[in-house]
């Protein structure tokens, strides 16, 4: 007795598209034959691990799997924290906080990347030498008093140098901020008495000019009054004085006690005994 044959069933058309897409997406996803740059980034090209020529923009890119892959480096404007120590033109130590705002020139990130490497290898191989260097020459050419006040003159200068350093190997500097200044404590200590001591000699020329306007008041006031008493002699008359007397009179005669017995007090005349 023979068995019949069993019956064989295919898919529909539908379930084979489904299939077929989902080995491609496979596929896809395991080779990656594309790349996508990012917002504020751009691509580095390498084909057999060589940095090629062609720069990436932003967005979805195709690529030939396993012989060629992409390096995303940040153009993007980047503040970098760095501290440095340096010596004033009086030899004083100066430690100086610096900020420094900078981005990758977006046309020569694959010559950056293959020079250099990527944003760490810029800072500490780069970035951070040329600002201790930049700093400690400009910091050299002022004193202390300098630095601290002159402090806008300084700042151009460091902006100015850094531009002239960077720019050759693709970094561009967008701005330097002098956070802060931090000096030895014995420097500091010195500052702190030599204020104290203007501070000292101020009050003590202020007090000394305040008793030489007291003196030359009280001298002012004698003159005043000296010249008044003199002004007042000078007007004083025996008709005046005798009016004066009447005036000041109370209706009663002064008696003194004489040989002769009470006398009035009548004459009034200036200069009469």
């Amino acid at each position: 007795m023979t068995r019949p044959l069993p019956s064989l069933s295919f898919p529909p058309a539908g379930g084979k598209i489904l299939v077929g897409g989902g080995i491609l997406l496979l596929v896809a996803l395991f080779f990656r034959p594309f790349a996508i740059v990012n917002a504020g980034e751009r691509g580095v090209v390498m084909r057999l691990g060589r940095v090629q020529d062609e720069v990436l923009d932003e967005g979805f890119h195709f690529i030939l799997p396993f012989v060629t892959s992409v390096k995303n480096m940040s153009v993007r404007v980047q503040r970098s924290d760095i501290k440095a120590q340096a010596a004033s033109k009086d030899l004083q130590d100066v430690t100086t906080e610096l900020a420094l705002n900078w981005h990758v020139d977006p046309v020569k990130v694959n010559t950056v990347f293959q020079r250099i490497g990527d944003e760490t290898q810029i800072l500490q191989r780069i970035i951070s030498p040329a600002v201790s260097e930049v700093l400690k020459a400009a910091t050299a050419k002022k004193n202390v008093e300098e630095i601290l006040t002159k402090r806008t003159e300084l700042k151009n200068e460091i902006d100015r140098e850094l531009k002239t350093r960077l720019t050759p190997y693709g970094l561009a500097v967008d701005d330097v901020s002098l956070v802060d200044f931090l000096f030895s404590p014995e420097f500091n200590k010195a500052i702190e008495a030599k204020q104290v001591a203007e501070q000292q000699a101020k009050q003590a020329e202020f007090v000394a000019l305040k008793a030489t306007k007291d003196a030359e008041a009280e001298v002012n006031r004698a003159k005043g009054q000296a010249e008044a008493q003199r002004l007042q002699r000078s007007t004083l008359t025996p008709d005046l004085l005798q009016k004066q007397a009447i005036e000041k009179w109370d209706g009663k005669f002064p008696t003194y006690m004489g040989g002769n017995g009470p006398l009035p007090f009548i004459n009034v005349t200036p200069g009469a005994k």
